[in-house]
């Protein structure tokens, strides 16, 4: 059969061929591969020539993780330990105090007052006096004295002048029980103190070993709340040691020519009391008067030493204490401005026969100068009276309110010394 005559449906059988392989794009194509690989390996190398630098300074800067670790964990392990050391000590801050922590406390306190009580001394005043019957005989009266000094060969010993009133011979007893005469040097009418001197030379060697001078504490040296020892003869038996604080030091008493801070304490007290107040480190800072306590209290009271040691030193100086006769106080500007009253010092009271009513100044008088030295203040006015001379007369310039306001006076007033 010829190829014409085959059948329409014969599958026509073809042989595909492998399109030929072009070398020529093989080639084009692996050299752009090569030359994005180069390009991007640059880009690599200027990246990490960037970065290099950036990393070893911050290699630098930041701390090693090991030292830091192990910094920190000192650190920890050393508030840890504070810490412990914290609870360890907090218990016992907050402990409360035992009977033997307080008997440990009295001991201490006492052991102080026994050594201070080297400078207490027993004042005796015999004072010679007759009965009904005309018989001569002799009474004694005793109180405390302090040996506060020192000078020129004599002892000295304050003490109050009701324990010597009227006393032909004084007798000083020492805390060795030894006996000594003493004699009055001066005493001040306004507050009551005296001066006595016993010379050393009158005393054996083991009697001078046994005593001591108390030493006398700074002003502004004691608080509300300050722990104080009381010495003397507080409830009328020499070389009583009484322990208590300070209640209040905000009060003052005014006396003649005077104000004079006060402190108050918890410590009790007769109403005849005296003796003397010591701090915990064995000086004194106030002298024990009961008269200036309040009628009602049976606590006892003392007046700063500050206040009171420029007359003493007068009294030892054997120099009489300058008198006016007047109660005074302080006119602030807050006052001056309120009242319209003029600055100085304001009389409050002037006392019957003294020197200021016989120069005729009156209360509420403001008194600006004295001598010639102006006074703005009570303590001012202190200082400039016992610079001055008993029985000398000085100018005393006031202000004086009248139906115009007030007005200018000066009066001549004669120094006296209160008895």
């Amino acid at each position: 059969m010829s190829d014409k005559q085959q059948p329409k449906n014969a599958f026509v059988r073809e042989q595909i061929k492998d399109k030929p392989k072009n070398y020529k794009r093989m080639w084009v194509r692996l050299g752009e591969s090569a030359a994005c690989g180069g390009v991007f390996a640059l880009a690599v190398c200027l990246v990490l020539l960037f970065m290099i630098p950036v990393l070893r300074q911050e290699e630098g800067s930041v701390p090693d993780t090991g030292a830091q670790d192990s910094q920190q964990a000192s650190v920890e392990e050393t508030e840890q330990g504070s810490e412990e050391k914290e609870e360890t000590q907090t218990p016992e801050e907050r402990q409360p105090m035992t009977l033997d922590d307080y008997q440990q406390i009295q001991t201490e306190l006492y052991a102080i007052g026994n050594t201070a009580n080297k400078s207490i001394v027993t004042i005796t005043g015999v004072v010679s006096d007759t009965d009904w019957f005309n018989n001569s005989y002799e009474r004694e009266g005793q109180g405390c004295g302090t040996i506060i000094g020192e000078s020129g060969g004599k002892l000295w010993i304050l003490t109050e002048k009701k324990t010597i009133k009227d006393a032909a011979k004084i007798k000083v007893t020492f805390v060795n029980d030894a006996v000594a005469e003493a004699k009055l040097v001066r005493y001040d009418g306004n507050t009551g103190l005296a001066a006595l001197t016993v010379d050393l030379e009158d005393l054996e060697t083991s009697t001078q070993n046994a005593i001591t001078v108390m030493k006398t504490a700074g002003s502004n040296t004691i608080h509300k709340g300050s722990i104080v020892i009381a010495l003397g003869s507080p409830l009328g038996t020499n070389y009583s040691i009484l322990t208590g604080t300070i209640t209040a030091t905000n009060n003052e008493i005014s006396t003649p020519d005077n104000n004079y801070s006060v402190y108050t304490t918890d410590i009790v007290a007769s109403e005849n009391g005296s003796g003397v107040l010591i701090n915990t480190d064995g000086e004194l800072v106030g002298v024990v008067m009961q008269s200036y306590s309040a009628a009602s209290a049976n606590t006892l009271t003392a007046v700063e030493i500050s206040e009171l040691m420029p007359v003493i030193d007068l009294l030892f100086a054997d120099k009489e204490v300058p008198y006016f006769g007047v109660h005074i106080s302080t006119v602030t500007q807050h006052i001056a401005q309120k009242y319209d009253i003029p600055k100085g010092v304001y009389i409050k009271k002037v006392e019957i026969d003294s020197p200021a009513m016989d120069a005729g100044l009156q209360s509420g008088d403001v008194i600006r100068s004295v001598a010639g030295q102006e006074v703005a203040s009570a303590e001012q006015f202190r200082e400039v009276l016992l610079q001055l001379t008993p029985k000398e007369t000085y100018s005393v310039t006031v202000m004086r309110e009248g139906t115009k306001g007030y007005k200018k006076i000066t009066c001549k007033l004669k120094a006296g010394v209160l008895q």
